[in-house]
């Protein structure tokens, strides 16, 4: 699955937008794919547990493409595109990283983790974070969350993804 992976800025809030926008306007020949990388986590309402999506990278979209000095010339055309994030030229994403992203999320989506903690050690059972324990920085038992640090284009990026501690001795 591993072709040409980029990174896109844009506004906050309108990335599902601007990932439909650039698939419906951009040629596929061109454009092989636009993805936004979502997380699920759970959240009470209505006296029930729901399980939500959210965006695990809020404000990017990314890109995958072959030539992307002929594709950026047609993302300056969409207005809500702000720019390609680049590490002094515009190069793609390590295979490393994207494999990384990828080995996390299915269709895109991080789906929820569980796990408990015995003797103040996280053991994760079910889920993509199980076998990724030494990797979670943080765990929020209320919010059902957990921290975790990220490598993206060399810098690293604090994310959210969802878990659920069923029990703690």
């Amino acid at each position: 699955m591993y072709d040409n992976w980029y990174v896109m800025q844009v506004k906050v809030g309108k990335e599902e937008k601007v990932a439909n926008k650039c698939l419906s306007l951009i040629s596929r020949n061109l454009l092989h794919d636009c993805i936004v990388l979502k997380y699920q986590y759970k959240k009470r309402y209505l006296g029930s547990w729901h399980i939500l999506e959210k965006i695990l990278f809020p404000g990017y979209v990314f890109i995958i493409a072959d030539d992307i000095e002929e594709l950026y010339v047609k993302l300056e055309e969409i207005p809500e595109f702000t720019r390609l994030l680049k590490k002094k030229d515009l190069l793609p994403i390590p295979k490393e990283e994207v494999n990384y992203l990828i080995e996390y999320s299915k269709n895109n989506v991080v789906e929820m983790s569980y796990g408990y903690i015995s003797d103040n050690h996280l053991n994760i059972f079910k889920g993509p974070l199980k076998g990724h324990e030494k990797q979670i920085k943080k765990v929020d038992r209320h919010k059902r969350l957990a921290y975790l640090d990220v490598d993206l284009l060399h810098t690293t990026s604090k994310v959210k993804m969802g878990l659920e501690i069923i029990y703690k001795n």
